[in-house]
């Protein structure tokens, strides 16, 4: 069993993107050697979703947890994050900046790219414009952003469903994901819902074991 790793050390930012500043956490390991560098995406904006939401946090937990140093950002129009709202395209822009900054400040590591719900399609957006080497997404909203299917990351990925979502339909979820010519490594929940109360720990230690499990 996977040990925690000691906190992390939170440092806040205010990265440039597309629409302005863009305001941002990362959370590098206190105890390793940063050995890759994850960007998580959160989700939508429209419907409170910030960069401190309690999945997104897992999520970069578990990439520290994993020896990776982790950033998180509030798109255009969130919280100190100049700019609005842009359906999905501009918040892309912006994940896709935070990704250029964070390959700047760990030059040469691989880049791990982790997203909730609407931040799930703009995971694998971001993921594949930049050629990610990790992606992870949760209960990711296909429906609300166009992925096209035919253009899909091609590095290992992980995707992790709650059975009982309420907001994201758990079988269409499925049915698309094993219809992609490359299908993620998939994880269905039992009696999980969208925002996995009471899973939560379950959710961190599933990311982290298929991150060091080195698929």
């Amino acid at each position: 069993m996977t040990m925690p790793a000691a906190r992390p050390v939170t440092e806040k930012l205010t990265l440039t993107g597309p629409a302005g500043a863009l305001e941002a956490l990362m959370d590098v390991p206190a105890d390793a050697q940063v050995r890759a560098v994850g960007v998580v995406c959160h989700p939508h904006p429209l419907y409170g979703g910030t960069m401190t939401n309690k999945v997104a946090h897992v999520v970069a937990k578990a990439f520290n947890e994993a020896g990776a140093a982790a950033v998180r950002f509030n798109y255009r129009g969130v919280g100190a994050s100049a700019g609005s709202y842009d359906h999905g395209n501009g918040e892309t822009e912006d994940a896709l900046a935070v990704i250029d900054w964070a390959r700047e400040r760990w030059p040469g590591v691989p880049l791990w790219v982790g997203g909730f719900s609407f931040g799930g399609g703009v995971a694998i957006r971001a993921a594949l414009a930049r050629q990610a080497q990790r992606l992870v997404t949760v209960a990711p909203a296909i429906r609300l952003i166009n992925i096209a299917p035919e253009a899909m990351p091609e590095c290992p990925w992980l995707l992790v469903q709650g059975n009982s979502d309420e907001l994201v339909d758990a079988v269409d979820v499925h049915r698309w994901a094993t219809s992609l010519p490359r299908p993620p490594h998939f994880i269905m929940v039992d009696g999980a819902e969208h925002f996995f109360h009471g899973r939560i720990n379950d959710l961190r230690q599933m990311v982290v074991e298929w991150l060091e499990g080195g698929q």
